[in-house]
């Protein structure tokens, strides 16, 4: 049976395991608002530019623009993969490397490469290990207030490279946020881009019938070519957002059970420790009755 002495040893270590999870929660939720709003505010934004370009395409017709026009043979494919910086965070990581390991296992083939632009050093540290072909690493991005800059940057690398037939087609890899204790590994289509597909599919989903009803002034074409880029950027933009919220909102949950782990652990070493202290009294007590039945001999 352990001693008094070590039991006490590991409630202390417990007990500080238990006020850095706390803190490390508290940190995430902290977060997590700041992160949450930004998310929020922006979504409408991304929901009307989809309906707007939805009604620009219809319009103009899907052969007007090249990002619209797939590549006939689909030999290069590019990956934008967001993950966290940093660990402690549940399954987070794991299921987003998850869905694109199933991602590249079925489009691989003999006539086949897959490069990556990764977001996140959790999400670059995997494609070493699996010694994929990573061109663009950002670090240090995630967890923090992103900035636009930083979508537009790749973004525009991506179109310049799909444009020069870089890329045949051009796919993002991102967590979804749903909730506090639900975010969702999704993949994307960022190039080639169906506009009107997504426009009507978004209509879809709010109960309503797409009707392309915008005036356009200068004509269709002409806006496309500026906003069909753009939309890249927002697609984006608008993952790192939701990969962003949802890292937070998976830790907070991680750290919450941790910290409920750490009470469990706690009551079962002070039940354990009491069994070691009344095991040592009753010991001692017995001595004593032994000591005093020799001395009445």
């Amino acid at each position: 049976m352990a001693k008094l002495k070590e039991v006490k040893l590991k409630i202390s270590a417990v007990t500080k395991t238990r006020q850095i999870t706390k803190a490390m929660n508290m940190v995430a939720a902290s977060k997590l608002r700041g992160a949450q709003t930004s998310m929020e505010n922006f979504r409408p934004y991304a929901r009307k530019f989809a309906e707007v370009l939805g009604s620009l395409a219809e319009k103009a017709g899907s052969n007007t623009n090249p990002l619209l026009i797939p590549h006939e043979d689909v030999k290069k494919i590019h990956v934008v993969l967001c993950t966290s910086d940093r660990g402690l965070c549940g399954g987070f990581n794991t299921n987003l490397i998850e869905t694109a390991e199933k991602f590249i296992k079925n489009r691989t083939s003999e006539n086949t490469s897959i490069s990556f632009t990764v977001f996140g050093k959790k999400g670059r540290d995997w494609c070493r290990s699996e010694k994929l072909n990573i061109e663009n690493a950002h670090i240090g991005i995630m967890g923090t207030k992103i900035n636009f800059n930083v979508a537009s940057t790749t973004g525009r690398k991506l179109v310049d490279a799909y444009l020069g037939n870089v890329y045949d087609e051009v796919h993002i890899v991102y967590a979804e946020f749903k909730g506090m204790a639900k975010q969702l590994p999704q993949i994307k289509q960022l190039l080639p881009i169906p506009p009107v597909a997504a426009a009507e599919a978004l209509a879809e989903e709010q109960g309503q019938h797409y009707i392309a009803e915008h005036i356009c002034e200068p004509s269709p074409e002409v806006l496309l070519g500026n906003l069909l880029p753009r939309n890249v950027y927002i697609q984006i933009f608008s993952a790192l957002l939701e990969t962003s919220t949802s890292e937070h909102a998976a830790r907070m949950m991680a750290m919450d059970n941790a910290t409920k782990a750490c009470n469990d652990m706690i009551g079962e070493l002070k039940l354990a420790y009491n069994k070691v202290r009344q095991a040592s009294i009753t010991s001692e007590l017995m001595d004593i009755v032994g000591g005093a039945e020799a001395l009445k001999g």
